[in-house]
């Protein structure tokens, strides 16, 4: 048995608020390219679902990174499609007490990234261990250090209020000053 293991990561748009038709044109552009390239061609693509689909792919590309440690330019969209959310029927006032029906449509946009031919992933960054010398340090004086910065504090200057004098008057406005 082989214990290639192979990473899928996807990403969902839910209750985009554009008709799936519209947005599957979009989605057909970028399948099976490579991420950097799919960008290429939604940042020069007119229609409005181009940003939404991009949204999508930038979200999909953070979740590789961060959750799998792949690098997101070596990544290849595998599949992009747009399924049918729920409908939102509006009602419009005609003629004659008639009314026109009004459908908003939404839809549902996922893209899933797999890692291309040359593959790569991020190390991952080890903690950082303190050496012994420092560690010895800092256990026997903190407690002596941190006490006389709070104590050397500035105090706060203090109200009139507090001193006995009376706090000022409001101005008066412009209007009452002139008359």
């Amino acid at each position: 048995m082989s214990a290639v293991q192979t990473h899928e990561v996807r990403a969902v748009a839910k209750w985009v608020r554009m008709s799936p038709r519209k947005a599957r044109l979009v989605a057909d552009h970028i399948r099976g390219r490579s991420v950097p390239e799919a960008r290429t061609v939604l940042a020069f693509t007119q229609r409005a679902a181009a940003r939404e689909v991009e949204k999508v792919l930038r979200s999909a590309v953070a979740n590789a990174e961060a959750n799998h440690g792949l690098l997101g330019d070596t990544l290849v969209i595998s599949e992009a499609y747009v399924d049918e959310g729920p409908v939102m029927k509006r009602w419009r006032a005609r003629a004659r007490g008639r009314v026109a029906r009004i459908k908003k449509p939404t839809c549902h946009i996922t893209v899933k990234l797999v890692p291309g031919p040359d593959t790569a992933r991020v190390p991952p960054t080890p903690p950082a261990a303190l050496p012994a010398e420092e560690k010895t340090e800092q256990t026997s004086e903190p407690k002596a250090a941190e006490a006389k910065p709070k104590a050397q504090t500035t105090p706060r200057a203090k109200s009139k209020t507090s001193t006995g004098e009376k706090p000022r008057a409001p101005r008066k406005k412009k209007e009452e000053a002139d008359s």
